[in-house]
């Protein structure tokens, strides 16, 4: 018995008519022989948990600079948050989780050390400037495998590609993502504040308590059962206009209030610094980076791109070890 194909024929019977089907896929760029016992989606979801970019999430920040403490999240457990979420709006809906679910794991593969104010760093330094969810779909395409990528699905690929406020995914499941992305942010990194005591929640707008919640887990309930009773039965997934509202003047609140005061903006200062040195380092000796990104180089990848990959995949701790190496003394010794 093919497995593959008694779980693609369940997918039109249980799926929303809306939703995207495995055996519909657009295909990868490469064609490749068929799994007898996991969908094309499913080996999508597993090829990224396999990835080494998947794995470096761990050590890269998601808004706190090197916290002290375990508890705060990372770009790994802010990923798995997504996941979560994402899932349980797609479960409800009856769309196709395992499509959902690559996405959720793949959209921030290639996110940049130090959390956001990295990816401006880069941005702004880079001729080519440098946008994560764009990097995300070159992790898939070319860097991941030492050069081969790793040849996902086209429904995938887009979701990765579109999951900013900006994007406009094809998928139901890719807009469920885009969602479940500013919904996971806005709860964690609001809860990881409070407990940073850098707000309370009597901090939190009056109006937006109110609407949505008094605290951070009230309100994450609230975005999520706002999302599935709006899209039920529906060609989109989408919040009501008042909730969306709410969730973005929250967003704003968390902008004014922790993403730019006091001690993030300290870090944030170190973090310009630190990168843009490694920037103009690397610029500079471009044979100093790993032979996989002097490859690129040979196939005819610009340098400035190939030094944005190669920075943008190194954890905070590694990128604070090659600063170190590379401009800090040591002592030495004679023999």
């Amino acid at each position: 018995m093919n497995i593959r194909e008694v779980i693609e024929e369940k997918e039109y019977s249980a799926l929303s008519p809306c939703a995207a089907r495995a055996r519909e896929t657009k295909g990868r760029d490469k064609e490749e022989e068929k799994c007898e016992v996991r969908t094309e989606y499913q080996r999508d979801r597993d090829r990224i948990l396999h990835s080494r970019s998947f794995r470096r999430l761990k050590d890269k920040t998601q808004v706190f600079i090197s916290p002290q403490g375990d508890h705060y999240r990372t770009r790994l457990t802010h990923t798995l948050e997504v996941s979560q979420i994402a899932r349980t709006i797609a479960r409800a809906l009856s769309l196709n989780e395992d499509l959902t679910e690559a996405i959720s794991l793949g959209h921030d593969l290639g996110h940049t050390p130090f959390g956001h104010q990295g990816e401006y760093v880069l941005n702004r330094l880079s001729p080519y400037g440098f946008v994560h969810a764009e990097q995300s779909v070159r992790v898939v395409e070319i860097l991941e495998k030492d050069g081969e990528g790793l040849n996902l699905t086209w429904e995938v690929r887009d979701g990765i590609r579109n999951h900013r406020t900006s994007g406009k995914p094809v998928t139901l499941e890719a807009q469920t993502v885009r969602l479940a992305d500013k919904i996971a942010y806005i709860h964690h990194d609001c809860d990881d504040a409070k407990h940073a005591g850098i707000i309370t929640e009597e901090d939190v707008p009056i109006d937006l308590r109110l609407m949505m919640g008094e605290t951070c887990r009230q309100r994450l309930n609230t975005m999520i059962i706002d999302v599935i009773d709006n899209s039920l039965g529906k060609p989109e997934v989408a919040m009501t206009e008042k909730m969306y509202a709410g969730m973005m003047t929250l967003r704003k609140f968390m902008f004014d209030n922790i993403y730019s005061k006091g001690v993030a903006k300290v870090e944030n200062e170190k973090v310009e610094r630190l990168l843009s040195a490694l920037y103009a380092y690397y610029s500079e000796h471009p044979m100093d980076m790993s032979a996989e990104y002097q490859q690129l180089m040979i196939r005819g990848e610009p340098k400035e791109k190939v030094v944005c990959d190669y920075i943008s995949g190194m954890s905070d701790l590694y990128a604070i070890h090659i600063i170190d190496e590379l401009y800090e003394p040591h002592g030495w010794t004679v023999y």
